[in-house]
């Protein structure tokens, strides 16, 4: 939504005042919506320091009478429930149901596609967007893939700041390189055929045809590994091999019900019972991925691979944002001794770290989710997220799947 979208995402969905607004993350993209407020809580008609003076008046240092206390918060749950409703939608048990991409890019249009005249928007909060920008980096598409990149709005939409970069290793908001536009409903907007529905990250725009071509991230994680090699600096990288594409598949399977889409199920939960299934099959399944990740330096073997690169931008969202926004709390990726390595092993890789903001990822989540945190104060960043942390050795080198006969057990 953003937030992701998959617009975390808004990048993610967020809230919307109109009843018609489904504000939700697609598989592999984020989508903002409107909402009540980006930084702080909806300011009341009457004046605080009115409000003070009549509280004191009334009950002095001591709380409101209990009956004062039950009528807020009845109204408190049933406002929540409604913003949630349309900022999660939800199955009959309570649990977060994803919509699906507008925008597909099959095989056979790779081929017919201009690739000179492609531009790439994305939002940094968001994970699925996140996908797009490290397929990007380890290819070499940068000087082939120009990027605009939104952040949200007071609104809670997707727009464009000429945000000064004062350091130049990591990638910050900027203006619309490719249309010159507002805000990202603007460039959706001017698509041929016209498009007034959610305005999600990534989204893969054509400069020439003026034109959406896709805003589902695999699709674009895929072109971008192998449909646009003649443009690459690193031509010969290939995460999506011939040989591994069956268990790239099993992994997916795996990882983007339960980990990937499952912080959102756990986050976005409207039920205890949609709640408790969401975090069980979540930390059941990070589990078995540490246990694995003891054997193999990868998920599949030897290689980082486009199930990596899916799996990575979740874990490094986890412990500053979903283990305390989501309530996915069970443990932190710093508490697993392979899945933590396993991430500073990626992160570690030329050019990755610049894809990660964490100031714009903890801001994307922190103070624009309004249900899930309605004053809007951003913790502080877990000390495992430091730079001297991530950038410590990882020793992944040591751990070789060859001759070892692994196996994917999808549950």
């Amino acid at each position: 939504m953003m937030y992701c979208t998959s617009s975390l995402c808004s990048h993610f969905p967020i809230f919307s005042t109109t009843s018609s607004a489904t504000a939700a993350k697609a598989k592999g993209r984020c989508v903002v919506y409107p909402r009540m407020s980006m930084n702080q809580t909806p300011q009341s008609p009457i004046p605080k320091k009115l409000l003070t003076t009549i509280t004191n008046l009334l009950w002095g240092p001591s709380l409101p009478p209990g009956l004062l206390i039950s009528t807020v918060r009845t109204a408190w749950n049933s406002a929540w429930q409604i913003m949630m409703s349309q900022l999660a939608p939800s199955d009959s048990s309570g649990g977060y149901t994803r919509p699906a991409s507008k925008f597909r890019l099959s095989n056979s249009q790779y081929s017919r596609r201009n690739p000179t005249t492609l531009h790439l928007y994305v939002g940094l909060p968001c994970p699925w967007a996140h996908r797009t920008l490290i397929v990007r980096a380890l290819k070499g598409l940068e000087d082939a893939i120009p990027v605009s990149i939104a952040a949200p709005g007071q609104d809670g939409s997707w727009e464009f700041q000429n945000t000064p970069n004062t350091d130049k290793y990591i990638l910050v908001p900027s203006k619309d390189e490719a249309n010159g536009r507002k805000t990202l409903k603007e460039v959706y907007g001017i698509t041929r055929g016209g498009y007034s529905g959610r305005a999600t990250v990534p989204m893969l725009w054509d400069s020439e045809r003026k034109e959406v071509v896709c805003n589902e991230s695999y699709d674009i994680i895929e072109f971008f590994n192998s449909g646009l090699n003649g443009l690459a600096q690193n031509p010969d990288l290939d995460l999506s091999p011939n040989s591994l594409k069956g268990k790239i598949e099993e992994w997916n399977q795996l990882i983007y019900p339960n980990v990937n889409n499952g912080v959102y199920r756990c986050g976005f939960a409207q039920s205890q019972e949609a709640y408790d299934r969401a975090v069980d099959e979540l930390f059941t399944t990070l589990d078995k991925i540490d246990n694995h990740l003891g054997t193999s330096r990868f998920l599949c073997g030897d290689t980082i691979t486009l199930a990596d690169v899916c799996l990575f931008t979740t874990l490094i969202r986890f412990d500053p944002v979903y283990n305390v926004l989501f309530k996915c709390t069970k443990k932190k990726v710093v508490e697993y001794p392979n899945l933590h390595g396993y991430m500073r092993d990626i992160y570690q890789m030329p050019k990755v770290a610049e894809t990660c903001n964490f100031s714009a990822i903890m801001d994307g989540y922190y103070k624009i989710l309004f249900p899930l945190n309605p004053g809007g104060i951003r913790p502080t960043m877990p000390s495992g997220c430091e730079g001297e942390i991530l950038y410590a050795a990882h020793n992944r080198e040591s751990v070789s799947s060859v001759n070892k006969n692994t196996q994917v057990y999808v549950s």
